[in-house]
């Protein structure tokens, strides 16, 4: 669409002035009227939210063995990945340090995975990989400063950590053009599990001042929406705790369109509401639980996703337009070659037999969260 702007603009290359003189549009103004008219023309988006993905000691233990002594991830996104890779924009929470194997390759409590992890979620088709959350500094500033070099080498988009304040202050708002609609997303989480970072590394902690600002200045940057993706909440409670109510509203408050949640391990309910002072509509995602783990209760054995609709109308604004969810379970290995992997609600057949009444128990709970708590984010059909 720049180039086709840049060539109707041409004849506005030279216009005559009220004294007859010729005054020069350079192509540097040119592709600045370009890109103002580009930012005013219909467009649409969709982003792809999941939750935790986690790496717990057989997960590492069945990498190993079905790599070789290196690490294999083959079969754990290959059903879920065409519905990652179909979004215009993908998110992942990353939530373990790649720590190169210094200290061991160890899950819970203190985690940290090998780089082939990174890898397949990019593979499956994620774009941006959330890195603020509590178990960031697991490995200390050197596992925090390594994942980012790591996720640097595979060309992905990350935000929440940062090698120091002034990287920081340099990066952050993060904003991504998505079909032309410019995005920021900011990713911020309640602590570090009691670990602070002694050698200058930088977190993105939950605090109200600090988010004003980083909200603020993306729109000064040029953001049309606003992302808030927070690590926030009680473990294992299926409803939101009051805390994650005041920080949403105030969130809306700000002017964010979307605002998504993780850490609890379990899926929480979903919400469309109402900013009083624009008239907008805000999608609030209390929790998205896991997206890959090795945990074993119920409710923790599967997730949800979201896929959100944006788009820039006729009118030249942009919105978030609609929100909706689907499920998902992670399987264990079931024999043979067979690995951790991510099984969409529409191959619940693909579930092996002997646990199937795990994905019942997480499934049935998880629809009377969303049925009866969910409001204007229906399942995805």
């Amino acid at each position: 669409m720049r180039t086709l702007l840049l060539h109707l603009l041409l004849p506005l290359a030279f216009l005559t002035g009220a004294c007859g003189r010729s005054s020069a549009i350079n192509e540097s103004e040119s592709t600045a009227i370009a890109d103002s008219i580009a930012a005013t023309q219909p467009a649409k988006a969709t982003l792809y939210f999941v939750g935790d993905a986690m790496q717990h000691q057989a997960q590492l233990d069945r990498a190993r063995e079905l790599g070789g002594g290196s690490f294999s991830y083959a079969g754990c996104f290959d059903l879920i990945a065409p519905t990652v890779k179909a979004a215009d924009y993908a998110v992942v929470n990353l939530e373990v340090p790649l720590g190169g194997g210094k200290g061991g390759y160890t899950g819970f409590p203190c985690f940290s995975a090998p780089d082939e992890f990174a890898l397949a979620l990019k593979d499956a088709g994620f774009d941006l990989f959330l890195t603020a959350n509590n178990h960031t500094l697991d490995r200390k500033d050197y596992g925090l400063r390594r994942t980012l070099q790591v996720l640097d080498s595979l060309q992905v988009d990350h935000i929440g950590t940062y090698d120091d304040k002034a990287e920081r202050t340099a990066l952050v708002p993060f904003i991504k053009d998505i079909n032309g609609i410019k995005v920021a997303f900011l990713n911020y989480t309640y602590g570090t599990n009691g670990i602070t970072a002694s050698q200058g590394a930088e977190v993105s902690l939950i605090d109200r001042k600090a988010m004003a600002q980083e909200i603020k200045l993306a729109r000064e940057k040029g953001a049309e929406l606003v992302c808030v993706c927070v690590h926030w909440g009680i473990e294992y409670q299926l409803t939101e705790h009051p805390s994650q109510r005041s920080l949403a509203d105030f969130l809306v408050e700000q002017g964010v369109d979307m605002i998504i949640g993780g850490h609890p391990h379990v899926i929480q309910p979903m919400k469309v509401v109402q900013n009083p002072a624009t008239g907008k509509n805000t999608l609030v995602v209390y929790s998205l639980g896991n997206f890959i783990s090795n945990m074993k209760t119920g409710d923790t054995r599967g997730g949800a996703s979201v896929t959100c609709e944006i788009e820039r109308g006729e009118d030249g604004e942009a919105r978030f337009v609609a929100a909706t969810y689907d499920t998902f379970y992670a399987a264990k290995p079931a024999g043979g070659n067979t690995n951790f992997q991510v099984i969409p609600y529409s191959m619940a057949d693909r579930i092996p037999a002997a646990q199937l009444g795990w994905w019942n128990t997480f499934s049935n709970s998880a629809e009377r969260v969303f049925s009866t708590k969910n409001v204007d984010v229906p399942r995805k059909h």
